[in-house]
């Protein structure tokens, strides 16, 4: 194939736009930010299990604290209906029975009591934990949405740049003639790279050297000849800098 060196010349742009809009997606794909996001998704799924945790066990807590408080006006309930039938009896007998019922129902009030007691100061203690939990959870949360924010940031520069790129990339791909464009990008399809500036005796595209003959080759070949790498297959242009 031949095509005008200054079109050839043009490759090298094209290259290195190619190169770059290749660093971008890399980029894109391999963003710190995701990795960072991913650990604060982990850290707020597990501060939002430990939260669930804690007010679970208060609301175990508080449901025990309901039935002492429930048994203990059941008592007080028994102990005031013991004490109008203590008024209104006139049983030595049946008053008795009443002031032995009396006493046992002040113990079970005393144990119930005592009972309710512990299991405040625990419900007490199990608030400070949720509490804590709750404050874990909004600071897992303000991790996450900054991580978001820094990837959204990173995501735009990375569209920025490549709407950039691109512009300055459908510039190029106008003025080239159509057939070295599709062997371009048949090339870097296939290869990764389409074209390397050759210098010396080396492709810019693989960065091997050629051997003496390929290279007597080269500098025998015309300036509008497309010259390809034997080893990667890229497009090899020459320039006034390739010291031929």
């Amino acid at each position: 194939m031949k095509a005008d060196p200054a079109a050839q010349r043009k490759l090298l742009e094209l290259a290195k736009v190619d190169a770059e809009l290749n660093r971008i997606n890399h980029r894109r794909r391999t963003l710190p930010e995701m990795e960072r996001i991913g650990t604060a998704e982990r850290e707020v799924r597990e501060k939002r299990d430990a939260l669930v945790s804690a007010q679970t066990s208060l609301d175990d807590l508080q449901r025990e604290v309901d039935r002492l408080e429930g048994e203990v006006d059941q008592v007080r309930s028994r102990q005031q209906r013991d004490r109008q039938m203590m008024d209104s009896t006139g049983s030595s007998k049946q008053l008795e029975d009443l002031e032995h019922e009396m006493q046992s129902l002040s113990r079970r009030e005393a144990e119930l009591e005592d009972d309710m007691l512990e299991v405040m100061e625990r419900r007490e203690a199990q608030e400070t934990d949720v509490s804590h939990a709750r404050e874990a959870v909004n600071a897992a949360e303000s991790e996450l949405a900054d991580a978001q924010h820094s990837r959204d940031e990173a995501v735009a520069d990375l569209d920025s740049d490549e709407a950039k790129r691109s512009a300055e990339r459908e510039t190029l791909v106008s003025g080239l003639p159509e057939d070295l464009l599709n062997l371009y990008e048949r090339i870097r399809a296939q290869r990764g790279t389409g074209a390397g500036f050759f210098q010396g005796s080396r492709c810019g595209s693989c960065r091997l050297e050629v051997d003496r003959a390929a290279l007597a080759s080269i500098r025998e070949a015309a300036e509008d000849e497309v010259i390809r790498c034997e080893e990667c297959g890229a497009i090899m242009v020459r320039t006034k800098e390739s010291g031929l």
